[in-house]
């Protein structure tokens, strides 16, 4: 029976008996298993016009040569590749007949093409569904506000906004019809430069701030600068006035001194498509919610929410805490712990429907800067974020006082003068807000450490200031300060410097090494202040330290120094399960 009478026979397709042999790189007659072959050839009939059963035959015509030249069994004995099993000769395969090549040719033919459709129907789907992927991305410019994009050896910073605009199906019910938006949630999400830790900085919609002066491109390609605000809350850096997220950006680098690499901006649809992607995410209520405004209504314990119900919980700011925007900034950090830990869940991971409905649900969902407008951008960013562990994951807020200028009702907020500066500057200088170590702090806590190992009497330094950038009449301040709180009397200021710098600079000669890591003890500032190389002479003629104030210059007696611990603020990690109350 040849292959066509054994498939139809077991109910197999002859296509798939032809199989593409990897080492010859041709396709070969494979039979099924299931009917077994002798070993042993069958012997050549002595007479070609003998049939097999002994009778005779007609013999046929002239053979035909096939395509690529002569038949098989024509051609001298072959050698066998290296590698590849052993044959029998041509014209004696294991008492099975060869196909006529009439057959054997649409066989090849029918099972190739098969094979070539599929690669490129699978190339061509997976080249349109990231086409696909990368038009469902909405970008906008950063006009410059961001640092021109996210780096894989630094520290990243995303700012990420969730906005009140109601676009989208379903959202007009939730009044404000056509707004343009508000900056409504806000979040600075810093990811250390070792990927062993992160912080999540909450900045509150309603936090008193100077909104810089912004420079916004036009859909004419112009561009329009959209005066400073001052003393106006947070949330209206977008959509007042023509604003931008970069304008959201400005703001955030005003506030805090650190600038965003880029942003991301979600609207109402991005939590309820997102949760609904995933299968919904688990949240906890330290009591029964019914919350007539988000229009949440849910028993105390644990619940799997999605969609609708998931943006009600984000809503929901009156029957939780203190009734209060601080409070709802509580309820959505839980919230992202609880999409974070699902995201990271083997759920999620290894389901590859799920996984599209992510991509799928994100792309459509975030506004990000045109820097990361791309599938393969967000992708490589996402590995990044990807390295993070929940544990690691910090959530805090700005630490805000009451604004004393609201009077008998409070509604905004204003900075806490305390203790924001050392948050922000614990961000700024990559310190983990959990317990995790990181490798590259320890480096520098142990390069700072040698500062103070020095021997000498501030009575001792001779130092020369000038002002490299920072703010006028610094040089003066310093030497003041260093005379009369310090005990430096041989110091002197000598106005600007020939060049601006960007960092302060203690320049020294070799044997002064001792005086300048006793200047930068008494001055805060960090080992990488430090620059050997040569003094100068003084006003006396004598050798001087010479220190030059930078941009980075914060006001004598305010440290430069990195902080080496985080503050000691509220806060929770992506890992914990914590009920609203």
């Amino acid at each position: 029976m040849d292959a066509q009478g054994r498939g139809r026979a077991e109910n197999i397709d002859p296509a798939d008996q032809w199989v593409l042999n990897p080492s010859t790189g041709e396709y070969e007659l494979r039979l099924s298993p299931s009917a077994p072959q002798s070993s042993v050839p069958r012997p050549r009939r002595a007479n070609p016009s003998q049939g097999p059963q002994g009778g005779t035959r007609t013999a046929p015509g002239p053979r035909r040569p096939a395509p690529d030249g002569p038949a098989p069994d024509a051609l001298p004995g072959q050698r066998r590749r290296r590698g590849a099993p052993e044959e029998p000769p041509p014209g004696r395969r294991r008492g099975r007949t060869k196909p006529k090549k009439g057959k054997a040719k649409k066989v090849l033919l029918w099972t190739g093409g098969s094979m070539a459709f599929i690669l490129v129907a699978v190339s061509a789907a997976g080249y349109l569904y990231i086409k696909h992927l990368n038009d469902n991305i909405t970008s906008v410019s950063d006009d410059g506000a961001g640092t021109g994009g996210f780096q894989k050896d630094k520290a990243i910073n995303i700012l990420l906004i969730g906005t009140d605009k109601r676009t989208g199906k379903g959202n007009t019910g939730y009044g404000d019809t056509g707004s343009v938006g508000h900056a409504d949630t806000n979040i600075l999400l810093h990811v250390s430069k070792d990927r062993s830790n992160a912080t999540a900085l909450s900045i509150p919609r309603d936090l008193i701030v100077d909104v810089p002066d912004c420079p916004t491109q036009q859909a004419d390609g112009s561009t329009k600068i959209i005066p400073a605000t001052p003393d106006v809350r947070f949330n209206t850096s977008l959509g007042q006035d023509g604003r931008t997220p970069s304008c959201t950006m400005r703001t955030v680098t005003e506030l805090t001194g650190i600038t965003p690499d880029d942003f991301m901006v979600a609207d109402f649809n991005a939590v309820k498509t997102l949760t609904s992607a995933v299968g919904g995410v688990e949240v906890c209520l330290g009591k029964d919610i019914n919350d007539r405004d988000s229009h949440l209504k849910l028993t105390k314990g644990t619940h799997n929410i999605e969609g609708e119900q998931a943006l009600a919980f984000v809503r929901t700011r009156h029957s939780v805490g203190f009734g209060g925007d601080l409070s709802r900034i509580g309820l959505q950090q839980q919230f992202l712990s609880a999409l974070m830990r699902k995201l990271k869940s083997n759920s999620t991971l290894t389901n590859p429907t799920k996984m599209l409905d992510v991509a799928e649900a994100a792309t459509k969902a975030l506004t990000v800067d045109s820097k990361i407008n791309s599938i393969g951008k967000l992708k490589d960013l996402g590995l990044e974020l990807g390295k993070l562990n929940p544990k690691n994951l910090t959530f805090t807020t700005v630490p805000v006082l009451d604004n004393p200028a609201d009077g008998v009702v409070k509604k905004t907020v204003i900075v806490n003068p305390n203790t924001a500066p050392q948050v922000f500057e614990a961000i700024r200088g990559d310190v983990s807000f959990t317990e995790v170590k990181q490798k590259q702090q320890q480096k520098k806590t142990a390069a700072d450490k040698l500062l103070k190992g020095s021997r000498s009497a501030a009575s001792d330094i001779r130092v020369d200031i000038y002002n490299g950038g920072a703010p006028g009449g610094s040089a003066q301040e310093a030497v003041t300060w260093l005379q009369n709180n310090k005990g430096v009397p041989k110091s002197s200021q000598l106005g600007n410097a020939d060049t601006p710098v960007s960092k302060t600079t203690l320049e020294y000669a070799p044997d002064q090494a001792d005086q300048a890591r006793k200047l930068a003890d008494l001055m805060g500032l960090p080992a990488s202040a430090m620059k050997p190389g040569q003094s100068e002479k003084n006003s006396q003629g004598l050798p001087a330290i010479v220190l030059t104030l930078g941009k980075d210059f914060k006001g004598a007696g305010v440290p430069l120094t990195a902080p080496t611990k985080a503050p000691d603020v509220d806060k929770s990690t992506a890992d914990k399960v914590q009920c609203a109350k």
